[in-house]
C-alpha cells in the first residue's frame, strides 16, 4: 500500500473506523478542489475527502484547506434541518479531511442528466431543499458566527468567477465588480456555495447534497444562481428543452419556500448572478469542460453578456434562455 493509503487507513483507525483486512484506499474523481478515496470499512464502504491547497485548474488558484472544516459544519447543520439533505459525517480527520458513508445506490445527478434522465420534479426538490436550509438559517446569529468564512468564499467564488472575468472584459467589468461587492457584503443565510449537479446524489429520499467546501453565511441567491447556471449550460450542450424546464421548476419550487425576504428581490439578484456565472463558465478560471464547441461557447457568452448589461429576474432569464443561435 502506498504511503498515502497507509496514512488514510491509520487516520481512520485513530478515529475509530476500522478498515477491512488488506483493503487499500481507491482514488475517486475528486473534481478540481479535493482528493477523494473509497475505503472498504469493516462496517461498509467509506468515502474519505481531503481539500487541496492548489486547485486542479490551468490557472493559478489557491484556497485555504480549512474549508474542509466548513464543509463538515455545513453537512451537520443541513442534516439538522432535514436528515435527507446531507450525508452523515462519521469522523473528522487530519488535514481538514473527513469520512462519511459511501452510498452505492445513489447516482450523481449530473450523470443522470447526461444520460437524458431529466426529471423536473427532482429539480424542484433540489430547489425546495436548498431553500429549506436558507429559511432555517436566515438572520440567525449562531449560524452567522459559525460560518464567518468570507475570505474562503472570496478565494473560491468571488475572485475566480467574477473578478477574474472583470479584469478581462472592460464592458462588463462595472456590473461584475458591483455584483462581487454586494456578494461579499450581504450576509443573510447559510450558503452551500457549490450547488451543482455533480455535487447532488439522486437517492430514494430525494436530492442529497455533497461538497460544501465553499459554505459561507452570505447571499442565498448565490446557491439558486449557481445551480441554475449548470442547468442552462447543459441545455445549450444538449439542446434539450427539458433542461430549461428543469431550471424553471427548480426556481419556482425555491421561491415557494422563501420567507426571509421578498421573492422579487432575491430573483433580481439571482438573475444578475446567473448571468455573471454563465459568463464565468466560458471566460473564468474554471470553464465548463464540456463546452468545447465554439458555437456553444458563443451562445452562452453572448446571452450572458447581454443579461449582465440588461439584468432580468432569474425566472425571466430562464424563460428567455436560448439553446441555439436560431
Amino acid at each position: 500500500m502506498a504511503d498515502g493509503g497507509t496514512a488514510i487507513v491509520d487516520d481512520l483507525g485513530r478515529a475509530g473506523l476500522a478498515v477491512a483486512d488488506g483493503a487499500a484506499p481507491v482514488p475517486l474523481t475528486g473534481g478540481v478542489s479535493c482528493d477523494v478515496w473509497k475505503v472498504e470499512g469493516v462496517d461498509g464502504p467509506l468515502v474519505v475527502k481531503r481539500p487541496l491547497e492548489q486547485l486542479r485548474v490551468a490557472a493559478e488558484w489557491h484556497a485555504p484547506v480549512e474549508r474542509g472544516a466548513s464543509e463538515v459544519r455545513w453537512l451537520r447543520r443541513a442534516r439538522g434541518v432535514d436528515p435527507r439533505i446531507a450525508p452523515e459525517v462519521l469522523a473528522e480527520l487530519p488535514g481538514y479531511g473527513f469520512a462519511m458513508r459511501f452510498l452505492a445506490d445513489a447516482p450523481v445527478w449530473k450523470e443522470e442528466l447526461i444520460a437524458g434522465r431529466i426529471d423536473t420534479d427532482f429539480a424542484a426538490a433540489v430547489g425546495a431543499r436548498i431553500a429549506a436550509v436558507h429559511a432555517a438559517t436566515a438572520n440567525n446569529p449562531a449560524d452567522h458566527d459559525a460560518f464567518s468564512t468570507q475570505a474562503m468564499f472570496r478565494a473560491l467564488r468571488i475572485d475566480p468567477f467574477l473578478l477574474y472575468v472583470a479584469d478581462r472584459d472592460a464592458e462588463c467589468a462595472p456590473a461584475l465588480r458591483a455584483l462581487a461587492e454586494d456578494l461579499a457584503q450581504r450576509q443573510t443565510a447559510l450558503v452551500h456555495g457549490d450547488v451543482s449537479p455533480k455535487n447532488i446524489l439522486v437517492t430514494a429520499d430525494g436530492p442529497l447534497f455533497l461538497d460544501a467546501e465553499c459554505a459561507v453565511y452570505g447571499d442565498p441567491a448565490f446557491d439558486l444562481a449557481f445551480c441554475t447556471t449548470h442547468l442552462l449550460l447543459k441545455a445549450v450542450w444538449f439542446d434539450d428543452v427539458r433542461l430549461n424546464e428543469a431550471a424553471a421548476g427548480m426556481v419556482a419550487a425555491y421561491c415557494a419556500v422563501i420567507d426571509w425576504e421578498a421573492p422579487e428581490a432575491l430573483l433580481g439578484r439571482a438573475g444578475a448572478l446567473t448571468a455573471a456565472l454563465l459568463l464565468a463558465r466560458v471566460e473564468g478560471k474554471s470553464p465548463a469542460p464540456y463546452l468545447t464547441d465554439p458555437d456553444h461557447r458563443r451562445i452562452v457568452r453572448d446571452q450572458a453578456r447581454a443579461c449582465l448589461l440588461a439584468p432580468a429576474p432569474l425566472d425571466a432569464l430562464v424563460a428567455q434562455w436560448k439553446r441555439t443561435n436560431i
